[in-house]
């Protein structure tokens, strides 16, 4: 696994889904300014990588959740990747999207989606886990067993740990913030004295003196 999780942190930096810019903190839509910024969208665009996250993810799905029956993306990131990967494993697959429509069936799920199905949940990015668990609380409302999320990567904030548990999620990320680091230095991306500035805003991103 630990290979895993260099090989897609490697990927992940080498198409520039993943910045890191210690010096010059990006702007997270909640107003968090951060050191790093991550759009997996951009993994769409590139096959090499693409091949290699979805078989990834394919190969943590058949290992950690060999009894699932159908796959839901989240909405919009995960939706292309559920996708891929139901075409894959032969699965049939939906999303859940961020509300309900206000037209037509008014449906927040898209698909169909029997009670006491088996779901995994196809994620690209967990930072606090709170638009995850909601997906997960959708589905769970509608009958389904959640048996878990399967995402791209994760930063490893403790907030996003405890919600998790908190909600009885179980969640597998292909890479994840620390081995990203590590190959961010190995590669040169970073000097490893930016480090402690990005460990620091890993454990507690609303403290911005990390950037002192």
């Amino acid at each position: 696994m630990k290979n895993l999780e260099k090989e897609i942190a490697k990927d992940l930096l080498s198409i520039q889904a993943i910045f890191l810019r210690p010096d010059e903190p990006f702007i997270w839509a909640s107003g968090i300014k951060s050191p790093i910024y991550c759009d997996n969208r951009l993994t769409l665009t590139a096959p090499e990588v693409r091949t290699n996250i979805e078989n990834a993810l394919v190969e943590t799905i058949k290992s950690e959740y060999p009894d699932v029956e159908v796959l839901m993306g989240t909405s919009t990131a995960g939706i292309p990747h559920a996708a891929i990967i139901a075409d894959k494993m032969n699965l049939p697959m939906g999303y859940v999207r961020g509300s309900s429509k206000d037209h037509g069936r008014k449906n927040q799920i898209e698909g169909k989606l029997e009670k006491g199905q088996k779901v995994v949940v196809i994620e690209d990015l967990i930072s606090t886990g709170g638009s995850v668990i909601e997906v997960v609380n959708v589905l769970r409302e509608a009958g389904a067993e959640v048996l878990g999320i399967a995402s791209i990567f994760t930063y490893n904030m403790q907030k996003s740990k405890d919600r998790l548990f908190d909600a009885n999620i179980k969640n597998i990320s292909l890479s994840n913030f620390d081995a990203l680091i590590n190959v961010a230095v190995e590669e040169g991306y970073i000097s490893k004295d930016k480090v402690d500035k990005l460990i620091a805003f890993r454990n507690n991103p609303s403290d911005e003196s990390w950037m002192k």
